[in-house]
């Protein structure tokens, strides 16, 4: 025996015609006590319309973006078992029916025949609340969410929480920007792909798009495309400026007896067919630093819940070439001295500028150096270059008084600026580090050169 339940539209305060902005269930879908059947949104607020009793959804009499006001008919439902609050018109079977159970009469809510209508179940009335049958649902300005918290409707929000997911993080693909279940979906995939889910605007952030400016308004103007390096470095150097915590130390190293050391053997190197730069000394200097704390010689792991430390040593050096930035990665940098490390350093970069480096030569780098010291500048912010968890920048040299106790000496200073990730790297190792990488350039003597 089946009873059929009908799910109206409760009492929702002066509203009329709302919009159905969900609707959650199916015709033949099983559904369970206070289950959503659909959500309804007011210009202030949403409110989801729960199932009053178990069964299968029998017919649904509205679809999405169909407009309702109180009492209109959501839902039959044919229920498992009436509550006893619950007013249903059932069929009992007449006394011959229920002498052959084999061959019971169709379940139906009211039904004629010749020896009149067929009689019904008597049940208790409900409690007297006056003229409302059901509790008021708020749609006024007390719910109103505050513009800060995302628009979605609590089956959404319910849905997000047992995932896990913040949804202001979530952009929403629907009417005005709502988010829906398949947007939460979209963003777990990404997320676990290790891919960060851009928000308005591509930003990385809930910020508003990029204004659309006509630039030509205000006076001539000229379209350059994107080198193709530029295109694809973009879209990684974004990645991991929004989603690596960044922090910046900056330090001076005196590198007075490193340029006079350096100096004394550039004609040594010159034969050799390279030149003998600041930069092999920098490479030395950052394998013993990397030696000493290694914390800086590590990655991630893709479940962002254990560090990779690495054994070797392979270091990438950011070479500015015609077409923008290319980083190729110099191996087994413990293993190879100055002159060895110069003579490599100069057939990559020349390689890279030519744009005649194999992919290979751009992969597996464990920390990242870029110079900026030929150009000049006293301090920079480099990004760090991903799964990497630092990089060190370096900008150009200068003669600088410093105190030795009695007077001042003219020192010849290099500024060093190391990026790390703050997730992985504190900031008292952070100063650790860049200072113990000082002190191998000014007693670079002792570095294993």
């Amino acid at each position: 025996m089946t009873h059929q339940i009908e799910v109206k539209v409760p009492d929702i305060g002066d509203f009329i015609d709302i919009p159905v902005i969900e609707v959650l269930v199916a015709v033949g879908e099983s559904v369970d006590v206070e289950q959503s059947l659909v959500t309804l949104e007011s210009d202030k607020a949403t409110m989801e319309v729960p199932a009053p009793v178990s069964g299968v959804i029998r017919e649904l009499r509205v679809s999405l973006d169909d407009s309702v006001s109180e009492g209109d008919l959501i839902a039959i439902i044919d229920a498992d078992e009436v509550p006893a609050s619950t007013e249903v018109e059932t069929e009992i079977p007449p006394e011959k029916d229920r002498e052959q159970p084999l061959a019971p009469s169709p379940p139906q809510t009211e039904q004629v025949s010749a020896a009149g209508p067929v009689a019904k179940t008597a049940r208790p009335a409900p409690p007297s609340t006056g003229s409302r049958q059901t509790p008021p649902v708020p749609m006024g300005a007390s719910a109103t969410s505050p513009a800060t918290i995302p628009y979605a409707s609590p089956a959404i929000r319910r849905f997000a929480r047992e995932l896990g997911v913040d949804l202001v993080q979530v952009k929403g693909s629907s009417r005005g920007g709502r988010i829906i279940r398949d947007d939460v979906t979209g963003f777990v995939k990404s997320t676990l792909a290790g891919v960060a889910t851009p928000a308005t605007g591509g930003l990385g952030f809930d910020l508003p798009p990029p204004p659309k400016v006509n630039f030509s308004r205000y006076g001539d103007v000229e379209l350059q495309p994107l080198a193709k390096i530029q295109k694809v470095s973009g879209a990684y150097l974004h990645r991991n400026w929004v989603s690596i915590p960044h922090v910046t130390q900056n330090d001076l190293a005196d590198t007075t007896q490193m340029e006079v050391y350096r100096k004394a053997n550039a004609a040594r190197a010159q034969e050799q067919g390279f030149k003998l730069t600041p930069l092999v000394f920098l490479i030395k200097a950052s394998v013993a630093a990397l030696q000493k704390f290694p914390g800086f010689n590590a990655s991630l792991d893709e479940s962002r819940e254990n560090l990779v430390l690495k054994k070797y040593f392979h270091i990438g050096i950011a070479v500015d070439t015609p077409g923008g930035l290319v980083v190729p990665v110099i191996r087994d940098c413990d293993q190879k001295d100055i002159f060895e490390l110069a003579a490599e350093l100069a057939d990559l970069s020349q390689r890279a500028r030519d744009g005649k480096l194999k992919p290979i030569e751009m992969q597996g780098g464990c920390f990242s150096i870029s110079s900026l010291g030929g150009i000049g500048g006293t301090s920079f912010t480099p990004i760090i270059n991903a799964p990497e968890v630092a990089i060190l920048g370096v900008s150009r040299s200068s003669m600088r008084p410093q105190w030795d106790g009695e007077t001042f000496q003219p020192r010849m200073m290099l500024p060093l600026s190391l990026s790390y990730d703050h997730r992985v790297i504190d900031g008292a190792n952070g100063a650790r580090f860049t200072r113990y990488l000082a002190s191998c350039l000014e007693d670079f003597e002792n570095m294993d050169l």
